[in-house]
């Protein structure tokens, strides 16, 4: 154990040291080339097992047993579904929370259709216990005392779980499928599922990273200024500059349907895209926001390469689940429990 810890300390040194040392590809223009596909899927959680504690690095006994326990998740999930079988089957399967917001073991969404990624994720070699690296792994406590919400992105938390049934604009954004927050980002999550997967393209006067969950393209322009007309588009307003060899974002101007953590008025959030080496491309951020941290808060990981290329994410073709939903709720809503709860509601 103790010549492992010792391998795996030295790995660790000799990653740091490849990394600083390593000098970006330039493109055409001269710019460091971040261009091409790549892929964020990976094991790690944004927030860390707080059993972990203040621990941001893994052990290599803990990875192996989270990587193994993994490969085996796979052979189960990849064995063939009862087409009979009823909605929600047992199918084995551990169902993890991200899973879960998949659709979990539900017809289709079985493991055959999800690719979270299968190994921890490692920066500058070190292998990971949280995307954040915030001293306990968690998002900070609001200055008003309360935790993050419970919904990471978007406005529709406030409304329960489930949101508001009563028309298509207040569904969810992701169900929707306008944005899948996590991905599109800022910052740009894993989403523990599947199509963890960009395209960078580089021109001299922007960046343009197109997100494969519903086809999203961010396109950030270089050395420009905030927009001041006081309009939020979706995914914010992203200008960036270079620092060297650093890519960085900065994005304000966040519309209320895509707060992050609760945050959306004053929030203000830093990316930096770093290629350290031929097949990684760092990526940190930083959330900013006076009026609800004390302080502003980071995370990072390393983006790997996607062997391959994107395909079109059809969200909606064919997809009758939203006036199926919205049929349901008014359906739920004509029932006589129902019916007696909304009489006695103001104003009715």
């Amino acid at each position: 154990m103790v010549l492992g810890a010792v391998a795996g300390a030295l790995a660790i040194c000799g990653g740091a040291a490849s990394a600083a040392d390593y000098r970006a590809p330039r493109t055409a223009f001269g710019q460091p080339d971040l261009g091409g596909f790549w892929s964020s899927a990976t094991l790690t959680p944004m927030t860390r097992d707080r059993r972990l504690g203040d621990r941001l690095v893994l052990t290599p006994g803990e990875v192996e047993a989270l990587e193994k326990d993994e490969a085996s998740q796979i052979v189960a999930g990849n064995r063939s579904t009862d087409p009979n079988a009823p909605v929600n089957a047992p199918n084995g399967l551990e169902l993890k929370p991200s899973f879960a917001a998949a659709g979990g073991d539900v017809g289709g969404y079985n493991r055959g259709w999800l690719d979270p990624g299968h190994t921890v994720m490692r920066v500058a070699g070190q292998p990971r216990s949280s995307l954040l690296i915030t001293k306990d792994g968690q998002v900070p406590q609001r200055k008003n005392g309360t935790s993050a919400p419970v919904n990471e992105y978007g406005g529709e938390g406030s409304r329960g779980p489930l949101g508001s049934f009563d028309n298509v604009e207040e569904r969810p954004l992701g169900e929707r499928c306008i944005a899948f927050g996590r991905n599109v980002g800022p910052p740009m999550l894993p989403n523990g599922f599947y199509n963890n997967d960009y395209y960078i393209v580089q021109t001299p006067g922007a960046v343009v990273i197109e997100v494969e969950m519903v086809h999203d393209v961010r396109i950030v322009p270089l050395n420009a200024k905030h927009r001041t007309d006081g309009l939020r588009p979706w995914a914010g307003d992203s200008i960036g500059w270079w620092e060297g060899d650093t890519l960085v974002v900065e994005t304000t101007n966040f519309p209320q349907a895509q707060a992050f953590n609760g945050s959306w008025k004053s929030l203000k959030i830093t990316e930096r895209f770093t290629r350290t080496a031929k097949d990684r491309l760092r990526y940190r951020f930083t959330v900013s926001d006076p009026e609800t941290w004390s302080e502003p808060w980071s995370g990072e990981y390393e983006f790997s390469p996607l062997h391959g290329v994107i395909y079109e994410y059809a969200c909606h073709e064919g997809n009758y689940s939203l006036p199926g939903i919205l049929a349901g709720g008014l359906k739920a809503q004509q029932t006589p429990a129902a019916a007696a709860v909304a009489a006695k509601a103001p104003g009715s």
